[in-house]
């Protein structure tokens, strides 16, 4: 095997070869970092708790000046209108929100003392477009205690608005959940109280959500005689970029909350710009491929006489293959290690920069960047070994 290699690696041209392995390793490099940085960066956008959660937009119908006095139309969806819109292509999933019918009013605060009350409502959408954890998420006629999760935006201006004016204390969200809240509940002749417990923030819905259940069987018993129709919809899309929905919402007379149509784009964008990335790596890997089969193929060129030689005095046409396929499979291998150890190196330098923006951020996980360089590991190296192998059997068959 050694004196068959010295005989065919005389004509290696390791200018050619270093080219390749350059290339290839720049091209590995930027697929892995590009899908790597990709599932880091992702829980800060899409968490629950991130700065977006991605493709969902709120929808609800202008209000108009005979609608504000009772002389135009009530400003809920039928449900041909909701029908309609779930049929639409850019909708994944449509959910309604639903709304007390019945006066709520709630009494605050902590081991028993009442701090303040406010006058409020409840609403509910489908438990698969609630961002919080659902565990608690929870509710069943008897039950003395109803879950409620209340926008981010509440609690900031409480904090820094309310709370600042009249010298109270500032909460926390921990701080919250340990609120005491006794809500009143009338309507139909009657006058209830029930517990309620604070059991998470939503960054995704501005407003006082409990669950579906609970809204359900509260309207039947508070007001039965109401309309349960939605003034507002919530939609799952597949690109919030899209111009149809902005074209659809216009063309309806509906409205779009702008900032969750923003926060969408944003997300879209972001894995636009990673799948753009990614091409651009699997372009420059592909150019690095393309330039090792010139560079295998020039070499067998090369060395066609000699093989010739080789195969005439009995040595069969795999043992003649068998250096450049080595040769081939051990550089792709030497590209994927040092584009791994690469990869690991900057991961550790721009999780340093997320965790200081994102304290509370959770990092992805390496196994997909590891999997992907293995495919392609996988797949260069087999293509590699059926090319050389075609072009040694050509040799051997035209040997005479």
């Amino acid at each position: 095997m050694k004196l068959l290699w010295k005989l065919l690696r005389r004509h290696i041209s390791l200018s050619q070869l270093a080219g390749f392995f350059l290339a290839n390793l720049l091209g590995m490099l930027i697929v892995l970092l590009s899908l790597q940085f990709y599932q880091d960066i992702k829980p800060a956008f899409t968490a629950e708790d991130g700065l977006i959660r991605s493709d969902y937009l709120i929808l609800n119908k202008r209000v108009t000046v005979l609608g504000s006095i009772g002389l135009g139309a009530d400003g809920t969806f039928t449900q041909k209108e909701m029908d309609e819109l779930r049929s639409q292509p850019f909708t994944k999933r449509l959910g309604a929100f639903t709304a007390s019918r019945y006066k709520v009013a709630c009494n605050m605060g902590i081991e028993g003392v009442a701090q303040f009350g406010t006058e409020m409502f409840f609403e509910s959408v489908p438990d698969a477009f609630v961002d919080v954890d659902l565990q608690k998420w929870h509710f069943a006629e008897g039950d003395d205690v109803v879950p409620i999760v209340l926008p981010r935006t509440y609690l900031a201006i409480y904090n820094f608005g309310f709370a600042q004016s009249q010298n109270l204390p500032k909460l926390s969200e921990s701080i919250v959940g340990m609120v005491d809240l006794t809500i009143a509940m009338r309507g139909n002749g009657r006058s209830e109280y029930i517990k309620g417990r604070v059991i998470g923030f939503s960054s995704r819905l501005n407003t006082i959500l409990v669950p579906e259940s609970f809204i359900r069987w509260s309207n039947a018993r508070y007001a039965p005689e109401s309309d349960t129709s939605p003034t507002r919809i919530i939609l799952e899309v597949n690109n919030p970029a899209d111009d149809a929905i902005v074209t659809y919402v216009n063309q309806h007379g509906y409205e779009l909350e702008e900032d969750k149509l923003d926060a969408g784009r944003m997300t879209f964008f972001l894995r636009l710009t990673a799948a753009i990335v990614m091409a651009v790596g699997l372009l420059i890997s592909l150019l690095s491929f393309y330039i090792l089969m010139l560079s295998i193929y020039l070499l067998v060129e090369k060395n066609s006489e000699r093989m010739r030689t080789l195969l005439l005095i009995g040595y069969s046409p795999y043992r003649v293959a068998l250096p450049y396929q080595l040769l081939t499979v051990g550089m792709n291998a030497a590209v994927l290690l040092l584009a791994l150890f690469a990869l690991y190196c900057l991961r550790v330098q721009y999780m340093q920069m997320l965790w200081t923006v994102f304290p509370k951020m959770s990092d992805g996980s390496f196994m997909p960047a590891v999997l992907l360089g293995l495919l392609l590991f996988a797949v260069v190296s087999i293509v590699n070994i059926i090319a050389v192998r075609n072009r040694i059997r050509l040799i051997w068959q035209n040997k005479e």
